[in-house]
């Protein structure tokens, strides 16, 4: 996994609806920082859907994973716009620079 290829799938799927800075704002969605091990809905002060509040989960390495294949299947209800990543490869780049970007 490489942060600087996620990095540049992040600035390219990514950064137009997120931020990853501390105290960044939020945009169409959440402001990632923080969100290693952050319950679903639990970015302070953004307005997630009620799909996304009752899924209950952490956020980490494995449920990110599975999210980024494709949002809407595994919260349905959200209002994710992004289809997914299908390459697990492109996936664990990412990751691995939201987990860096973002801790």
């Amino acid at each position: 996994m490489s942060a600087d290829a996620g990095k540049k799938i992040f600035t390219k799927a990514c950064a137009q609806c997120h931020t990853v800075d501390a105290g960044g704002k939020h945009k169409q969605g959440p402001n990632l920082n923080g969100v290693w091990g952050r319950k679903t809905g639990g970015a302070s002060g953004f307005g997630y859907t009620q799909a996304n509040i009752d899924k209950g989960i952490t956020w980490g390495q494995e449920t990110l994973d599975v999210y980024l294949e494709n949002p809407k299947k595994y919260i349905p209800g959200t209002k994710m716009v992004f289809a997914g990543l299908k390459k697990k490869k492109d996936r664990g780049d990412l990751i691995a620079y939201i987990k860096d970007a973002t801790t």
